[in-house]
């Protein structure tokens, strides 16, 4: 059991629900991001999603797009986040999970990358497009080495995928609340609530729903349905346009979903 699946663990004894933010590694510089990260933590964060800037990041917005152009721009690599996280594991022990492409991963070299990720102290990793049935060598080496693998749902996911997925996964279930990019506006009308709940007719591993949750209201309704909520394009542009009131709007987060 590592970090994260003691977290969701803890949580659940405590009739909690997990609080995910999302920075992107390196925006705006390698250093702010290790200062953000222990804001985040202070303001409640019980895991956090790091980005590894690419240059086509498909399922990502506009926001998070940007995020990614300005880190790249700065120089960050996979390597330098892996560098940043052992830095990192000085300060903090919260779990933090790398949300990477599968490219740099690939040309990294999978084996390398596990190791190299686990050493420096990554609890786990989520690779959009890559899915369970192409990620077989990973999703071995990984957990061998205790590294959580965890793999995408989507309100078009058949029971055959979910069933895939659930066998795949470790840590938790990211359920993409849309069929679209991180950033657009989530939609309420009980259909995240019906997915989820198939979802937990084939599995009790913790689902966390992450894409277009930008209010606390809209975190506190998907509190109600879920294990976790992914809260990312709303956090980056927080952290661009308006960081003075960051942590405010960190903790009203972290109170809807608590």
């Amino acid at each position: 059991m590592n970090r994260i699946e003691k977290t969701f663990k803890e949580l659940k004894i405590r009739n909690k629900k997990a609080f995910i933010p999302y920075i992107m590694a390196g925006d705006p510089s390698v250093e702010k991001t290790k200062e953000l990260v222990l804001v985040l933590e202070e303001c409640g964060a019980d895991i956090i999603e790091l980005g590894v800037p690419f240059t086509d990041p498909l399922a990502d917005g506009p926001t998070i797009q940007r995020a990614a152009e300005r880190a790249l721009k700065g120089g960050v690599t996979l390597k330098g986040v892996l560098a940043l996280v052992k830095d990192l594991r000085a300060k903090t022990r919260v779990p933090l999970v790398l949300m990477t492409y599968y490219n740099p991963v690939f040309k990294y070299g999978e084996e390398r990358f596990v190791k190299d990720a686990k050493d420096a102290g990554v609890d786990g990793v989520i690779i959009p497009d890559l899915p369970p049935d192409e990620a077989g060598e990973l999703i071995k080496t990984a957990k061998k080495a205790g590294l959580a693998t965890i793999f995408l749902l989507a309100p078009t996911s058949t029971e055959d995928r979910i069933k895939k997925v659930a066998a795949a996964a470790r840590g938790f279930i990211y359920y993409v609340s849309m069929t679209g990019i991180t950033g657009a506006q989530i939609s309420l009308d009980g259909s995240i609530g019906k997915s989820i709940n198939n979802i937990r007719s084939i599995t009790d591993k913790p689902v966390a729903v992450g894409f277009g949750i930008s209010t606390p209201e809209e975190a506190r309704a998907v509190s109600g349905i879920s294990d976790g909520v992914i809260v990312g394009s709303a956090i980056v542009r927080k952290i661009q346009e308006a960081p003075e009131g960051l942590k405010d709007f960190l903790l009203q987060l972290r109170e809807a979903v608590r």
